[in-house]
């Protein structure tokens, strides 16, 4: 075992002991509760757009790329289209990386990596800051509700012309969106990769935290995970992940295909 592979056995044991910290788990969820209240995760950027997610997720989620080096990443919701940002610099680097220790040179507009993002409602302004990124090139967008048979179709036909695939949901946070979702967009994840349910924190955040809102206590992202793994084994839960980032808003919700 070498030095790196010491540590890694380290921290697999410690992560597994934070887990395990009630007053840790309390802490933080009370600090979730509170930073939620003053919507934290609005607050941050990935390459000059807004990302709206937590700094634990997006690393969370750099680690699961560099993992898996998907092809294809598909991303409901987009609002600003900070995370579609982020995927594609995340693919941008893979490539780089492989021409590296190819001993090549890349053109980037020759990547084959792409991120498919999905929202019903794509902004004139952001898709125009979107189209203006220098990572606009590997992104594609449909408009549509990603759960309409048209829209699941064409993103099937995207699909099928890829090999390892990683899924993100983020768009309307109900159960039976969420489920439909799923049941559409989860199969399309490659063996060994994720289906990545964010907002699955909303069944863990006080009630009255969404008035406005269609969604809720019993009636949210993480309903319909727990929903959809009653029949669908070839899913489970990473807690690992869970018990590393403490802070995040997918809690049950890093679902890795493992068959």
């Amino acid at each position: 075992m070498n030095e790196y592979q010491k540590f890694k056995s380290e921290c697999i044991t410690e992560i597994a002991d934070q887990g395990a910290d009630p007053k840790l788990r309390d802490f933080s969820r009370e600090w979730i509760n509170a930073a939620n209240a003053r919507k934290y995760s609005y607050h941050f950027e990935w390459l000059g757009r807004p990302v709206i997610q937590y700094p634990q997720d997006i690393v969370g989620m750099q680690e699961l790329i560099w993992s898996i080096k998907p092809d294809l990443i598909i991303e409901t919701g987009i609002a600003h289209g900070g995370s579609l940002i982020f995927s594609a610099s995340m693919l941008a680097q893979l490539d780089m990386c492989d021409a590296i220790e190819a001993g090549i040179s890349f053109n980037p507009k020759e990547s084959r990596r792409r991120v498919l993002g999905i929202d019903i409602d794509i902004r004139a302004h952001n898709q125009a800051a979107i189209e203006m990124h220098p990572m606009a090139s590997r992104i594609q967008m449909i408009q549509g509700s990603s759960i309409a048979p048209e829209i699941i179709e064409q993103v099937k036909q995207v699909a099928s012309g890829y090999n390892r695939i990683l899924v993100c949901l983020d768009s309307n946070h109900t159960h039976e969106h969420v489920l439909a979702e799923l049941e559409a967009y989860a199969p399309l994840t490659s063996v060994d990769s994720y289906c990545v349910v964010f907002d699955t924190i909303i069944e863990d955040l006080p009630a009255d935290m969404f008035p406005n809102r269609p969604w809720s206590h019993g009636n949210n992202p993480k309903t319909a995970v727990w929903e959809y793994l009653k029949s669908h084994t070839e899913f489970e839960i990473d807690k690992q992940i869970d018990h590393k980032l403490m802070i995040s808003v997918a809690p049950d919700g890093y679902l890795k295909r493992v068959r």
